[in-house]
């Protein structure tokens, strides 16, 4: 059997979970590969598993990214999750089945209704690592940043900020084929009065943690909701479900990360070869 783990040309040789993956593979003597998304030489049809990994440049290039997904056999997640997933207006529909999320309002313009909040974030529903993202103390600057996004032809997001992030941070929860493997912390990204800025990712902080119980439950329930809103059979081969902490100590949705997410392996105790043992379950004869 032979997998390919699809990365982009700037992200291959930069990803810490790559490494890691060949290596769980070797252990199981498989034959893995590493693939570049848009290098047209690649025979996708000539692999048993694809498995998108760090494909980070298909922010700008979008429906391009979604044209070649859908020509690709065996892919994982398959080309129909990450058209639904790249796009965070599946919140919605998260929200609409009862999953909490944090507060949003979209495509607010200069005089909207922000709510009673000392701080908001605003960004654009297709995005990644925090671009095109900044935190924001004034309305006006809220307005003047969703306004933006807008008038570029792209749907914006305005949410408060959550407080509990600057000492909590967020927790990531990993799992594979719908079975919980890890968690994580990640330290707060956005500072207060810095604006939009692009080079956030070298200030990651990033340690193993041991969820609650409310936040395994929720995380679970995100990744049925979203099973059930796609329709898909069984759950995605990898989802991350990015969770912050209420003012009422309750868990609110962030993002459920289902197209290109880091797995941080690293931090995982053993979660490469957790994933590995969940592709081969689904392409073993």
């Amino acid at each position: 059997m032979t997998i390919a783990f699809v990365s982009s040309s700037s992200a291959i040789a930069i990803d810490p979970d790559l490494p890691l993956l060949l290596e769980a593979a070797g252990r199981r003597d498989l034959r893995a590969e590493l693939a570049v998304w848009d290098d047209p030489g690649v025979d996708w049809s000539s692999y048993d598993a694809v498995v998108v990994r760090s494909c980070w440049d298909y922010i700008g290039r979008r429906e391009e990214f979604l044209r070649w997904a859908a020509t690709v056999p065996q892919l994982h997640n398959s080309g129909a999750i990450l058209t639904w997933s790249t796009d965070k207006t599946y919140l919605q529909q998260l929200e609409a089945s009862g999953i909490p999320i944090i507060e949003t309002r979209w495509d607010v313009a200069p005089g909207d209704d922000l709510g009673d909040h000392a701080e908001w974030v605003v960004k654009p529903t297709i995005s990644a690592g925090s671009r095109d993202t900044a935190r924001w103390e004034t309305a006006e600057e809220a307005w003047e940043h969703s306004a933006a996004l807008v008038a570029a032809g792209r749907t914006s997001m305005t949410q408060p900020y959550i407080a509990s992030v600057d000492d909590e941070g967020e927790t990531a929860m990993l799992y594979f084929s719908g079975t919980f493997s890890h968690a994580i912390r990640k330290g707060p990204l956005l500072e207060r009065g810095e604006g939009v800025r692009q080079d956030r990712d070298s200030r990651e902080t990033i340690s193993p943690r041991v969820p609650s119980p409310e936040q395994r439950d929720l995380a679970e329930r995100t990744i049925d909701a979203a099973r059930t809103a796609m329709g898909l059979p069984s759950a995605p081969l990898y989802a991350r479900v990015d969770l912050v902490t209420a003012p009422n100590g309750s868990p609110l949705v962030i993002e459920l990360e289902l197209a290109e997410p880091s797995l941080f392996l690293p931090q995982s105790h053993g979660g490469e070869d957790r994933l590995i043992d969940a592709v081969l379950a689904r392409i073993a004869p």
